[in-house]
C-alpha cells in the first residue's frame, strides 16, 4: 500500500505510481473530501463557463450523436452543400 507524506504546508505528497495510474500532472485539481474518518482525494476537471454546451447546443450534439450511432452519418462536403456554405 502507497503512503504518502503531509508536508509543512499542508501540502501532500501523493505516490508517483498512484499519480501515473490516474493521469494526474503537475497543476491538476483535486477534490477533497472527508467520508467517515478518512479524507478522499479525487481528480477533477475544472470546465470554464464559456465552455459550457447551451440547452440548444446540446440537443444538436445529442441528435448528432444517435445519428452517428445509427450510421446515418453524412460527409462535411455533403453538409456544406446543403447548408450552402
Amino acid at each position: 500500500m502507497p503512503i504518502g507524506k503531509l508536508g509543512q504546508r499542508r501540502q501532500v505528497v501523493i505516490p508517483k505510481e498512484i499519480c501515473e495510474e490516474l493521469g494526474l500532472q503537475v497543476g491538476d485539481f483535486v477534490e477533497i473530501r472527508r467520508v467517515k474518518g478518512s479524507v478522499v482525494i479525487k481528480p477533477k476537471k475544472l470546465v470554464d463557463a464559456d465552455d459550457v454546451l447551451t440547452p440548444e447546443e446540446e440537443t444538436v450534439v445529442r441528435k448528432g450523436e444517435q445519428q452517428l450511432r445509427r450510421g446515418a452519418a453524412k460527409p462535411w462536403q455533403q453538409i456544406k452543400h446543403d447548408m450552402d456554405l
